[in-house]
């Protein structure tokens, strides 16, 4: 599920896109949960539904569960986990469910904090397109997050290209980043961009490379560890053929 998300995605340190320190931290912070909860929080509203909880309550819970990850600060820490990060997160959303349901209820869930940018008639619809027979939350969490690494990749990618002058190629030739070109189209490609057709093949290999190196970032997600970045790579493939 690639969604159009028209807002755009802040470019991030290369590998480090969680990362805190050093000059203008703040505004490194900033950056790093407005991308974070963009790019990750339907997984997060898609489990909370999956367990049966009302759109409403599952609109309150997302938005209350973003909100203590920013109070806890919980992006700095991320770097020196252990364990895969979609793996993490789902262990902390489980932990703060159970703990909201044991102490909570008469006030409103999530308070007026929205940390996130949650449209309750879109979200519907995407849970709506959902299979029901077989996926548990856990399952659904997993796949749609593998999902939304790829999408935040491409939006990477995509303000990457539009930095550096190249937004038309992207725009052009990003239908070939998950599939192969049909007959002709390299040639209706190579006609929009004033290129040969041999051009567009090279263009549409460097920016594969690049997708794939996009989506390798997002995934470590502040790993230093190329061993544990291979295994969410994997896991992230593995979710993806589910």
């Amino acid at each position: 599920m690639i969604r159009d998300d028209s807002a755009p995605s802040p470019r991030f340190c290369t590998t480090r896109w969680t990362l805190m320190g050093g000059a203008g931290q703040e505004e490194r912070r900033d950056l790093a949960w407005d991308h974070f909860s963009r790019s990750y929080w339907y997984p997060v509203y898609a489990f909370i539904r999956r367990r049966g909880d009302s759109p409403e309550d599952a609109a309150d819970l997302t938005q209350a569960f973003f909100a203590k990850l920013i109070e806890q600060d919980w992006l700095s820490k991320v770097e020196q986990r252990e364990t895969r990060f979609s793996t993490l997160l789902v262990t902390i959303l489980k932990n703060f469910l159970i703990n909201r349901y044991r102490h909570d209820t008469a006030d409103k869930r999530g308070g007026t904090e929205s940390p996130v940018p949650l449209d309750a008639a879109e979200a519907e619809r995407w849970f709506g397109g959902e299979p029901t027979a077989t996926e548990t939350p856990e399952s659904l969490f997993e796949k749609r997050w593998a999902h939304a690494v790829m999408q935040a990749a491409v939006e990477r990618l995509r303000t990457e290209c539009e930095t550096s002058g190249r937004g038309k190629l992207f725009r052009t030739l990003s239908p070939f980043l998950s599939r192969e070109a049909e007959a002709g189209e390299y040639e209706m490609a190579a006609a929009k961009l004033g290129l040969n057709p041999r051009s567009v093949a090279v263009s549409v290999h460097r920016l594969r490379q690049e997708f794939r190196a996009s989506v390798r970032d997002e995934v470590a997600a502040g790993l230093a560890d190329g061993k544990m970045v291979d295994e969410e790579m994997r896991a992230l493939a593995a979710a993806l053929a589910g």
